[in-house]
């Protein structure tokens, strides 16, 4: 994998330079019309969706916390707060998922965030050699392993992902 590339630089990108951590950058023309961000990158990337990782926002007792799922499930609400040592979780506004990140809704990436909030990684990310994340825009996603995605955000893993 790549380390960096220097006409792709967004908050993600420089974060993962700044840190050592390897990367890839693996970009595609976003469709305007296209709600379903995942499901389009891991159409447009031939990658399965079970390796292809969204990141959401959510208010966990109060507080402001990511949860990095797959594309191909859910964020279970009760399993995240559960995983932080929380009672009750909900989403968050996109605006102020926006504005905490510094990222539009559909390119939220987990590293290089405003605010560096709790994370936590469901834990069928470990079962891959590499991952895909947003890397800061919408079609534009970032390829690594599970262990550096964790390293990068300071994440825990947790099964906070269910079924579609």
């Amino acid at each position: 994998m790549g380390k960096k590339h220097a006409a792709a630089s967004t908050p993600a990108t420089v974060a993962l330079v700044r840190a050592g951590i390897p990367f890839e950058i693996r970009a595609y023309e976003h469709e305007p019309g296209v709600s379903d961000f995942g499901g389009e990158a891991a159409a447009a990337l031939g990658v399965e969706p079970e390796r292809v990782f969204k990141t959401l926002l959510a208010e966990v007792d109060g507080a402001l916390a990511v949860g990095v799922v797959p594309v191909s499930g859910k964020l279970d609400l009760k399993a995240l707060a559960a995983a932080l040592g929380g009672r009750r979780a909900a989403m968050a506004d996109p605006a102020l998922a926006e504005r905490k990140t510094g990222y539009v809704v559909g390119g939220i990436s987990p590293i290089g965030q405003r605010t560096r909030l709790r994370t936590v990684v469901d834990s069928s990310a470990l079962g891959h050699g590499t991952v895909l994340v947003s890397g800061g825009r919408r079609g534009f996603d970032i390829e690594l392993t599970p262990g550096d995605l964790m390293r990068a955000t300071d994440a825990i893993a947790a099964p906070i992902g269910r079924p579609d």
